[in-house]
């Protein structure tokens, strides 16, 4: 059995908990400690997996156990984060966005590389194994040259609970940070080409939500490819009614029962505490979610409406299939179903670390990606296309 990659976790919170049963699940990682402001979290985490809990993250990164950090806090702490798992000498792997400016990743990066890291920006869904075979079909060159992309998915996002930064702009709240670093992260990878500049169209809609809820943006790419992407958290439509009523985490839903849900629950918050201890509730710690194992009969992750256009063949990635539409028929190419949900991560995460193969969603990649949310925005602002300059 190869050796475990010893794992600590700086934040307890949501992205940690969508994680959770990729790390309890996966073999070739050990979680051995985290951190967390919270007290109840610590107390959960230590008893669950016998593992160290610290109430910061510095001494969290001087532990000589941790091999490797998994950078799960609020946006806005990332890039502190990432250069003090940096300074002790630790692999990192920090969610997404990977920061708030181009200028704090281009500082993760070089840290990185002066303490000889490996720095890796994750999870996102272009690990997803449906948009990983349909890049290599891709690859192939059987359909000919990718020509246009079209990526679209509505969800509630919006009127899950957030805390107040989460519905500040400014502070990286709304689907423009949170949502479309998967979606662009998707597009780039199918495109397999450079991206040379981004017109869009935010949408904030809700004053009671204050922050972009929704937009529509087209990238160019450099070989005369295009994309459009529109997202929209409003909780009117939900797009995984045309994946089957397969769930964003490959869960299986009853999309009548849920319809509404969001909403209606979030009107039990009548203050801002209120809506902070609902989010709680969804994070890791005594009266947050219990930690699961891989549910039966799940699929794949996926993020929405996907279809690739390609000169010969228009390929739609699903969560259990990718579904090739040719010139005179159609057919299916399966997926095997996941063992682990999320197992791409890890993998990539140990391939780069352990073996030293280079990964695909560098430092470098989770810049370019950022690049291109923050162009978002100031495409609204300027009300002009934005160049583009980081991309790899």
């Amino acid at each position: 059995m190869s050796e475990r990659l010893k794992l600590g976790v700086i934040g307890l919170g949501r992205a940690f908990t969508v994680m959770l049963p990729t790390f309890v699940s996966h073999p070739l990682i050990a979680m051995v400690a985290a951190s967390d402001p919270r007290s109840d979290a610590r107390e959960r985490f230590a008893a669950e997996f016998g593992a160290k809990v610290f109430a910061d993250a510095v001494a969290l990164c001087a532990d000589p156990e941790v091999q490797a950090v998994y950078v799960a806090s609020p946006h806005q702490f990332h890039v502190d984060h990432v250069k003090l798992a940096a300074a002790h000498r630790k692999h990192v792997l920090v969610e997404k966005p990977m920061a708030l400016t181009t200028d704090n990743c281009r500082e993760m990066i070089a840290a990185a590389r002066q303490a000889g890291i490996k720095l890796l920006v994750g999870h996102s869904h272009s690990y997803d194994l449906p948009y990983l075979r349909t890049r290599d079909m891709i690859r192939t060159g059987a359909y000919g040259r990718v020509r246009m992309i079209n990526a679209m998915n509505f969800t509630d996002f919006l009127y899950r609970p957030r805390r107040p930064e989460e519905l500040d702009t400014r502070s990286g709240g709304g689907v423009v940070f949170s949502q479309a670093a998967h979606q662009v992260d998707i597009v780039r990878l199918l495109a397999g080409a450079k991206a040379q500049s981004v017109r869009a169209f935010p949408g904030s809609w809700d004053p009671k939500r204050p922050t972009e809820g929704a937009y529509n943006a087209q990238i160019k790419f450099d070989d005369g490819s295009f994309a459009s992407l529109t997202y929209s958290g409003y909780a009117h439509i939900d797009t995984d009614e045309f994946m089957g009523w397969s769930g964003e985490l490959g869960q299986k839903r009853d999309g009548d029962s849920t319809y509404g849900r969001a909403r209606q629950a979030l009107r039990n918050a009548k203050t801002v505490a209120e809506e902070i201890d609902m989010k709680n509730r969804r994070a890791y710690g005594p009266s947050g979610r219990d930690a699961f194992g891989v549910a039966a009969d799940i699929a794949h992750n996926h993020f929405g409406l996907v279809v690739v256009s390609c000169e010969r063949a228009d390929l739609r990635p699903m969560p259990q299939a990718v579904m090739v539409y040719g010139d005179e028929t159609r057919h299916v190419e399966e997926l095997p179903p996941p063992k682990i949900p999320r197992a791409e991560v890890v993998n990539e995460l140990y391939d780069a670390v352990v073996l030293g193969r280079p990964p695909l969603h560098s430092g470098e990649w989770g810049l370019a990606t950022l690049e291109i949310c923050l162009a978002i925005l100031a495409s609204a602002e300027s009300g002009r296309a934005i160049d583009l300059h980081h991309q790899v």
